[in-house]
């Protein structure tokens, strides 16, 4: 335990061994606990907030909306702001004609989308297709249908009895491996000449690795090549942009650096910056026709999906993104941060690569650089670096595992948007500070 005070309530957390401290407000990249104690949000928690905490013109359209209406049930009823939402989302979506099924995580929205992509094949008269192929160290979420897709060991050795679990392949690699993108990309093939094309329904992939392995960006090959690949053998492309949607890297999506186009795109954690819970499933038009056509309806739904406040919170913080030219921050200082990172750490003895794009950013940590042996997992080093910046007054965020599951460290950095470049001088600083106080350096 730290040495916050653990609060005598009623709640529990995924994480049982951190006391944590009782926040009170948020302003700007800053959010305060209940003793006025300041943290920078390096990390914009977990890579969620990037509008920056505090915007009261967002509480004020949460209080307009609620004073409207709240919740109307998405079978009976739209809303203006599901339907305005949409009308702004569409032209920035790379899928032409997009049509939008919201819900309110990004665990939910990737369920649907491999829902969605089932039933795309069954009204397309391609009935044996059942399975997704996905890539081990991925994170798709924790719900059971996303959690079968996700390639994370240690979320999903516990319900390994209770899933259905689909063939992942291993994901592009570039500090680890010396292979070109197509080569990579060449794993997906064998995959589905293995199970057999027929039985395959789609391919889900974060564009660019999200938490468990920590912005590893592929190389540029690779992406293209899926697509081809998708395309031979009539496979969907989802692309998860739950995490480096919406700005983040410095473009609105992570699969616009290759300029290729998913069938199928989900996005959650940005698209409302953290005000509201809300996830959406970006998918074509032709496609949601040909399911009403052949199929009558979509076979999945929640109780808050399509929610009135939260596509209203999702328009809001899409106008603040535009107005700001956040996207364009995102490439401009998220270049300055990938500069500071590597003036800072290039020639770091425990820090094997540094990698990312936009304001989403990894460090690797390895016991050598030469052989870029890992740290073993029983030392914890993320965790305790984390556990140490965070009581400096930094929070970032962290993975283990992204070698094999269990071994390798990643420290990773993803501030709001609105950061500048004195905000990244600080918190590199800071991370510096921290990461050579548990190495002892």
């Amino acid at each position: 335990m730290t040495k916050y005070t653990h609060p005598h309530g009623h709640v529990f957390y995924r994480k049982m061994g951190f006391a944590r401290p009782k926040i009170s407000h948020g302003e700007g990249i800053y959010l305060f606990d209940d003793t006025g104690k300041r943290y920078i949000d390096g990390s914009g928690g977990a890579i969620v907030v990037n509008v920056g905490h505090g915007r009261s013109r967002i509480a004020n359209v949460i209080a307009q909306q609620t004073q409207t209406v709240a919740y109307a049930h998405p079978t009976m009823f739209t809303s203006e702001p599901a339907e305005r939402f949409s009308e702004a989302l569409a032209p920035i979506v790379p899928i032409p004609d997009a049509r939008f099924f919201y819900m309110s995580s990004g665990s939910e929205v990737v369920e649907g989308a491999i829902k969605l992509a089932r039933q795309i094949q069954m009204a397309r008269g391609e009935n044996g297709r059942t399975l997704t192929i996905s890539r081990w160290r991925s994170y798709h979420g924790l719900s059971f249908g996303a959690l079968a897709a996700s390639g994370r060991p240690g979320f999903r050795q516990p319900y390994l009895g209770m899933i259905h679990d689909v063939p992942h392949i291993e994901p592009p690699y570039p500090y680890r491996e010396s292979i070109s993108g197509v080569e990579a990309a060449n794993r997906l093939e064998q995959a589905i000449l293995q199970y057999g094309a027929a039985n395959i329904s789609a391919f889900i992939a974060e564009p660019i690795s999200g938490a468990s392995m920590g912005a590893v960006i592929p190389p540029d090959g690779y992406w293209p090549r899926v697509r081809q690949i998708c395309d031979q053998y009539g496979i969907l492309l989802i692309a998860d942009e739950v995490l480096v949607g919406m700005g983040r890297t410095g473009k609105w999506w992570g699969i616009n650096h290759w300029d290729v186009q998913p069938d199928i795109l989900v996005s959650s954690k940005g698209l409302a910056g953290g005000y509201w819970p809300l996830g959406a499933i970006a998918a074509k038009g032709e496609d949601v026709a040909l399911i009403h056509d052949k199929l009558g309806d979509f076979s999945h739904g929640g109780t808050f999906s399509h929610h009135a406040v939260g596509t209203a919170v999702g328009l809001e913080v899409l106008r603040i993104i535009q107005e700001e030219k956040l996207v364009e921050n995102a490439a401009v200082v998220g270049e300055y941060l990938g500069q500071k990172l590597h003036h800072t750490f290039s020639e770091h003895p425990h820090i094997g690569d540094i990698r990312g794009r936009g304001l989403f950013w990894g460090l690797e940590l390895v016991q050598d650089r030469e052989s870029k042996a890992p740290f073993h997992a029983a030392r914890h080093l993320a965790p305790d670096i984390w556990k140490r910046a965070f009581e400096m007054g930094l929070i970032v965020y962290y993975s283990q595992g992204c070698i094999d599951g269990v071994n390798g460290d990643v420290l990773m950095l993803g501030p709001p948007l609105i950061a500048r470049r004195e905000d990244v001088d600080e918190m590199v600083g800071m991370l510096e500070t921290a990461v050579n106080a548990e190495l002892q350096i």
